[in-house]
């Protein structure tokens, strides 16, 4: 038995991830339309109605676009920080007695077989969270949204098996391009996004430190970067360490428009 993970997509247009064991299926964020990820779902053999629980990261649209619209249709119960759901809870249409689980700090908590640990994020956001998924002695972590990975962090996602991390964009490529200048001052902040060269340096240091064997790199700006010199970035940087990709750590991408591969990750 294993963890599966897929992307169902993830990007500043919409993200959702999907976690699943033989008993519990889950989702993380569902920041596009209801149709586009039943149809995802659907596409890895997953139905609306199989779905246990929707984890929430944080209360911007690309994160919520379809939450109500899920839980209302599948009766999904909600797992939520309590600031954040304050922030959605009037933004997400009527869910009158739908299932509302308001975490507790960052305590572990269990879905049915999957322990779930979250831990908290810089980003500009009230209380913005990331997740670890621990079963049938695999680990997955998702790390995306921050502008910065702390020691705690680090500490957290090192004995990760498959760590999804973000490489939001590219530096240059973010200072020359044409979003204003605010804009650009946020994504570069503290509270806004994780660079290639940051996901570069805090995937090298998790695989040092610990037992990452898959890493698969996240919310890629549209803008501000490209599949290719993300992956490139990041595998250049680890490579500079002697951890060889294909070799020590297997690399690979989501995507904005369409769901990633899926992955099985036992030991």
């Amino acid at each position: 038995m294993s963890l599966t993970f897929c992307s169902l997509a993830s990007g500043s247009s919409g993200n959702c991830q999907f976690i699943g064991s033989k008993d519990t299926k889950l989702l993380i964020d569902a920041g596009l339309t209801g149709k586009y990820i039943i149809n995802a779902l659907q596409n890895i053999g997953i139905e609306g109605k199989d779905i246990d629980g929707l984890l929430v990261t944080h209360e911007h649209i690309d994160h919520i676009k379809s939450v109500g619209i899920l839980m209302r249709k599948f009766d999904i119960p909600l797992y939520i920080k309590e600031k954040t759901w304050e922030v959605i809870k009037n933004k997400i249409g009527k869910i009158d007695g739908k299932d509302i689980k308001i975490l507790k700090d960052n305590e572990p908590f269990y879905i049915g077989d999957i322990k779930i640990k979250p831990y908290s994020i810089s980003h500009d956001a009230v209380d913005p969270i990331g997740f670890s998924f621990i079963g049938y002695n695999s680990k997955i972590s998702i790390t995306t949204d921050l502008g910065y990975v702390s020691d705690e962090i680090v500490e957290e996602i090192k004995d990760s098996d498959l760590l999804v991390i973000e490489a939001n964009h590219d530096v240059e490529t973010l200072k020359m391009g044409k979003y204003p200048w605010f804009l650009k001052k946020r994504i570069l902040s503290e509270e806004g996004h994780l660079s290639n060269e940051a996901a570069g340096k805090i995937v090298t240091q998790v695989v040092e430190k610990g037992n990452v064997s898959y890493v698969v790199l996240a919310h890629l700006s549209k803008e501000n970067n490209f599949p290719e010199l993300a992956y490139e970035t990041v595998k250049n940087i680890v490579e500079e360490r002697k951890i060889k990709v294909g070799r020590d750590i297997f690399l690979d991408l989501t995507y904005r428009d369409k769901i990633s591969r899926l992955y099985n990750v036992r030991k």
